[in-house]
Parts: C-alpha cells; sequence; structure tokens
C-alpha cells in the first residue's frame, strides 16, 4: 500500500518511527515532509498529504503533530479527505469502519511510538462496513458540494469555478465520477441556491 505522510516540527521524531515502522511492512511510504525540528507551520504538509489521498496518489494518509488537533483540521479542508484523530486502536477501528476515514491524526505529545504504530495497524487493516454509515458519509459528500456552490454563489474566490470532483466515501480515491457537481460562477441562474434552503 502508498501511504502518504506529513508532519510539523513536532512530529517529525513520531513521523520517522511511524515511516520506518510501515517500510517494515511492505508499505511503500511518501513522505511530504517536513523534514526536521526547525518550527513550520503545518497547514500547507497537512494538506499536501490529503490532497495526496484524494487525488489518487496514496491510498491512506498520516498527519503527525504535537496534540494531532491542528494537523486533522488542516487535513480536513481539502475536500474529500476525512482525517480522524486517534488516540487509541479503538478510534481508529471506528474511523474505518464507520467514517472510512482516509488520513490518521496522531498526537507526538500524547502518543508514545509503541501506540502510535499500533494504532497504525488498526487504521490500515481495518476496512469500511458500508451500509446505514454509507449514507451518512454521502450527507458529508453533499456539504462539500453545497460549500462550493455557495461560495460561487458570493463570488468569492474560494467558490469561482471550483469543481467539486470529490470521491463518494466508500471510493477509491482518484476513481472516475458519475454526477461530478461543477459549481458555477458568480451571477449565473445556477448559482441560485437550491429549492427549501434559505437563500443568502
Amino acid at each position: 500500500m502508498k501511504i502518504a505522510v506529513a508532519n510539523d516540527h513536532a512530529g517529525y521524531a513520531l513521523k520517522l518511527v511511524v515511516a520506518a515502522h510501515l517500510r517494515e511492512q511492505g508499505h511503500e511510504v511518501v513522505d511530504l515532509g517536513a523534514h526536521g525540528e526547525e518550527p513550520v507551520d503545518y497547514p500547507p504538509y497537512c494538506a499536501d498529504c490529503a490532497r495526496h489521498v484524494v487525488q489518487g496518489l496514496a491510498q491512506l494518509g498520516i498527519v503527525v503533530g504535537g496534540s494531532g488537533q491542528g494537523e486533522q483540521m488542516a487535513a480536513n479542508k481539502v475536500h474529500g479527505a476525512r482525517a480522524a484523530l486517534c488516540h487509541d486502536e479503538y478510534t481508529a477501528r471506528l474511523a474505518r469502519q464507520h467514517n472510512d476515514a482516509n488520513v490518521l491524526a496522531l498526537g507526538a505529545r500524547i502518543l508514545a511510538p509503541v501506540l502510535a504504530c499500533d494504532i497504525v495497524d488498526v487504521f490500515l487493516a481495518t476496512g469500511f462496513e458500508g451500509g446505514r454509515h454509507q449514507a451518512r458519509l454521502d450527507g458529508i459528500h453533499a456539504i462539500e458540494v453545497e460549500e462550493c456552490r455557495q461560495a460561487a454563489a458570493r463570488g468569492t474566490s474560494a467558490g469561482q469555478g471550483l469543481v467539486a470532483a470529490v470521491p463518494p466515501a466508500g471510493t477509491a480515491a482518484g476513481a472516475p465520477l458519475s454526477g461530478t457537481v461543477v459549481a458555477p460562477p458568480a451571477g449565473t441562474a445556477a448559482a441560485v441556491p437550491p429549492p427549501g434552503t434559505a437563500g443568502a
């Protein structure tokens, strides 16, 4: 399995441990940095990791920081990323079974290296159950699409011409999508909020 990893300065040492553990198990690791303990801002590293997963350049991602919270938040700003902050094997298992998480966030100041590797193992070994959980993930995908629509309607640079080509949960990242939604430019008729919504 190809796994993208990213970190900030606080997560650097644990990232090295996790990456070595993954390689020992035969996984291919794409190390996106940071590559040292000099202070850095984590958002671009975590977004890069999440984009690798969403674009199909890696099957799963792992982001590591001091607590893992900011890293999870940054990764989740990438449409299609479902990053889960896990502090034990139970949360790692449920993140995959119920939420089809595709990015794992770890806190280096919270987890011992052995536990972190155990969490990684459970995360990688657990599959998505589907069933009743699929409708909930479809709802998350719908939120992402609607955010693109509303940003386009407001004429913000974040929404102009955006294509919400986000793989629905439960599908392989990078797979062709049916029903891909294109956020229309502001000022077009299609930019009107859908019926039943409270227009802005």
